[in-house]
């Protein structure tokens, strides 16, 4: 879905949801295996922080000015994104396969996320979708993509979530992000394309 510009900004919102989806599944699919669990963890929480700051970047956003009761839906699912962060914070300190409590942790978390995914699949995202003009909603779907090539790509639980503050800090940690993750392992282009939703 990255390569197509003329996506509506809900079409990319629920393709990630499935792609984060997709990577769970790949890392319970490797139980007994935990290098490729760690493999499919690791490709997990990069696809959640990057999916999470680019919803809360132009998503929330665009709730807060096109829908009645935009902003306590926007502040409601900021809310569910900070427990996320949380918990994945509290996983990227430990390793799959080798600590005790870290599959009940992510199935925690996993259960939470499904929660709020299907929230904003059956409430949040249908009321933008109506609000928008095609055009207004597929320039958000381009943003939305573009975001994702910048933010972080770990948990930051301590930082903003509004803009501007969350783009400044975005902008200063996802550098840091970008060097951790050359030294994580994470599927091949051939795995993922394999598991494409």
């Amino acid at each position: 879905m990255s390569s197509n510009k003329n996506v509506h900004v809900v079409d990319a919102v629920i393709y990630d949801h499935k792609e984060i989806q997709t990577y769970y599944e790949q890392y319970l699919a490797n139980d007994g295996k935990p290098t490729e669990q760690q493999k499919w963890v690791n490709q997990l929480f990069w696809e959640i922080a990057r999916h999470s700051i680019a919803e809360e970047l132009i998503v929330y956003p665009a709730l807060e000015k096109h829908v009645t009761n935009g902003k306590a839906i926007a502040d409601k699912d900021r809310q569910e994104h900070q427990q996320v962060k949380n918990d994945i914070y509290e996983l990227q300190k430990k390793t799959a396969g080798k600590d005790a409590d870290f599959d009940a942790l992510l199935a925690k978390m996993m259960r939470e996320l499904r929660q709020h995914i299907q929230e904003e699949e059956t409430e949040d995202l249908p009321k933008l979708r109506s609000a928008l003009q095609n055009e207004e909603g597929t320039k958000l779907g381009r943003e939305f993509q573009m975001t994702k090539k910048f933010v972080p790509t770990r948990s930051h639980p301590s930082a903003p979530d509004k803009p501007p503050f969350e783009t400044v800090v975005g902008l200063l940690t996802a550098p840091l992000d970008k060097l951790r993750d050359m030294f994580s392992k994470f599927p091949t282009q051939e795995e993922l394309k394999a598991v494409e939703p």
